[in-house]
């Protein structure tokens, strides 16, 4: 039997926070690093015979209830006594892990959820919701999951993996017509503000030109973008912009790391960028990614199976202001809290800056997810462990703790699969 925690009293003092905090939040401060200890009231997304990889890839919370989207059909609770279906998204009560009646029926993979409130919008691969015909893109009632009929975005093609407001517009990333869009919440029509054309891709293999996904900064004045482009606004940018947030126009910003043209060991993962997050203050971002091990002359340089820092008033920086390479396995999510940097994917190790699919000197195990260092870009001693798998697409970090998505079935010794909350202590 794993660890347990947090009594029932305990746990409505954490989840009276959680539901009192307000919108849609990015880049909270916490005071001090996680527990390693998963709550034990969460659901289970379970793997079943017509979706044999359950994922989550999204978490978002409306007062006391969490929302995750990914790739699923069964879920029960966390006693494995009762059995749900939901298809790709589902909802239930952060204080008892109760699953919700909340039970749209997307017909694919749900990437991104924002709430904004008493409406969600959802994006993914999927063209039909509730049986009715929405591509990419929806907008549903937090309570009975039914469509609101007036948001009528037109994505003829392509799909969407991030949504964020900027202020009352929603911006919307992807592989969709424009690839960074913004849209009238309320009727999904393409508003002017995100006017910055998005073109070209790394490499031949490299799939669809898109803006994988993007993090906007807490001060809403910058906006960091990932993905398979190689111009923005008519400038060279490979894999990552920062554009500049002004409240009638956008423009792109003058950072940009000139080493995202290197490539790394791995030929077939050309664009190789994952996941960027913002501090709580603004002043740097970190990168995480996939792509192997830099090639010679790289180390240090290039951000290849890596987390990065990266100051954001440091307009050409030669070099990132740390690197912790994984040395050979992929890093998919980040999450900045001011007191760690965490990141998941399927890595074995972190501090293997000279590990090749081995465990390199210095390298310290952190099977799955794992916390470093803001300051010094070294792994902290926080190892709660988790099953690697392909790896965890998503955090939530929130004033209470912090939510962690994947497609592992443990987490921190106990079964949590798909879901997991691990508490401020």
């Amino acid at each position: 039997m794993g660890k347990r925690h947090a009594g029932p009293v305990a746990l409505v003092v954490i989840f009276l926070a959680l539901a009192t905090a307000g919108g849609v939040m990015a880049s909270i401060q916490h005071p001090a690093v996680v527990s390693d200890d998963p709550i034990n009231v969460t659901p289970n997304v379970e793997s079943d015979s017509q979706v044999p990889n359950a994922a989550v890839y999204a978490i978002a919370r409306a007062g006391n209830t969490i929302y995750v989207g990914g790739r699923f059909r069964t879920v029960t609770d966390a006693d494995d006594t009762q059995t749900y279906v939901r298809h790709n998204i589902m909802a239930f009560d952060a204080t008892t892990g109760a699953v919700k009646s909340f039970a749209p029926v997307i017909d694919g993979t749900v990437w991104t959820i924002v709430r904004r409130k008493q409406t969600l919008y959802v994006g993914g691969d999927f063209t039909s919701v509730n049986g009715r015909n929405r591509r990419a893109l929806v907008k549903l009632d937090t309570s009975s999951g039914a469509i609101q009929n007036k948001f009528r975005p037109r994505v003829t093609s392509g799909n969407v993996t991030q949504l964020a407001f900027r202020e009352s517009r929603l911006i919307a990333g992807g592989s969709l017509p424009g690839k960074l869009v913004s849209i009238n919440a309320e009727n999904g029509n393409r508003t002017n503000y995100m006017q910055v054309s998005i073109s070209g891709k790394v490499a031949s293999n490299a799939g669809p030109t898109k803006v994988y996904r993007f993090a906007i900064n807490p001060q809403r004045t910058r906006l960091v973008g990932v993905g398979n482009f190689t111009s923005v606004g008519g400038k060279a940018r490979r894999q990552a912009f920062m554009l500049r947030l002004r409240d009638q126009r956008v423009r792109v910003h003058g950072w940009y790391y000139e080493p995202l043209n290197n490539q790394c060991s791995a030929a077939g993962v050309p664009t190789y960028l994952r996941d960027v997050d913002f501090s709580p203050d603004g002043s740097y971002f970190v990168m995480v990614a996939t792509g192997f091990v830099p090639k010679a002359g790289g180390l240090d340089r290039d951000v290849c199976d890596a987390a990065a820092r990266f100051e954001t008033n440091i307009l050409s920086p030669d070099r990132p202001t740390w690197i912790n390479y994984t040395g050979g396995d992929t890093l998919h999510s980040v999450a900045v809290t001011g007191a760690a940097v965490y990141v998941q994917g399927h890595q074995r190790w972190l501090d293997n800056k000279f590990g090749v699919n081995d465990a390199g000197p210095g390298a310290v195990p952190r099977e799955g997810i794992g916390a470093i260092d803001p300051d010094t870009g070294l792994a902290l001693a926080w190892n709660p462990g988790k099953t690697r798998e392909v790896g965890g697409k998503d955090f939530l970090a929130t004033s209470t703790g912090l939510w962690v998505g994947s497609d592992g079935d443990h987490i921190g010794g106990e079964r949590r699969a798909g879901i997991a909350f691990l508490p401020l202590p």
